[in-house]
């Protein structure tokens, strides 16, 4: 017979084993995106020794916009864990409802339910 406890506070729909499913995935994104940022951070290189001016600087730009897609994605899971140490995870910021299990799952930093992040993403 397998029990299921559950937290009492804002992930009270999380499981134990959730919770710490949830924590080590967002452990190894955390892993993942500083390790990321490291190697973008490194200088462009040509392979081929003389590299065209053009093809340069688009390289460059790619690198400047995943370097700052890595660090929002960082802030998030860093905000993550920050709100399962407090005792807050799972709760949405803005209806302050539990954030659906299946979504956490998928999105494990995820701060809204998939009902109140439709509204932000369609909102002017």
């Amino acid at each position: 017979m397998v029990i299921r406890h559950t937290i009492d506070h804002g992930s009270a729909h999380l499981s134990a084993e959730d919770l710490a499913a949830l924590r080590e995935d967002l452990h190894e994104q955390r892993l993942f995106r500083r390790e990321q940022l490291r190697r973008l951070a490194r200088p462009v290189t040509s392979h081929a020794g003389a590299r065209r001016p053009r093809q340069a600087a688009a390289q460059i730009e790619v690198q400047v916009e995943l370097a700052a897609s890595a660090r929002m994605v960082l802030t998030d899971v860093e905000a993550a864990l920050r709100r399962m140490a407090e005792g807050s995870y799972g709760a949405c910021h803005l209806c302050r409802r539990p954030v659906e299990r299946e979504r956490l799952m998928i999105v494990p930093q995820a701060r809204y339910c998939a009902r109140c992040q439709q509204v932000r993403e369609t909102a002017p």
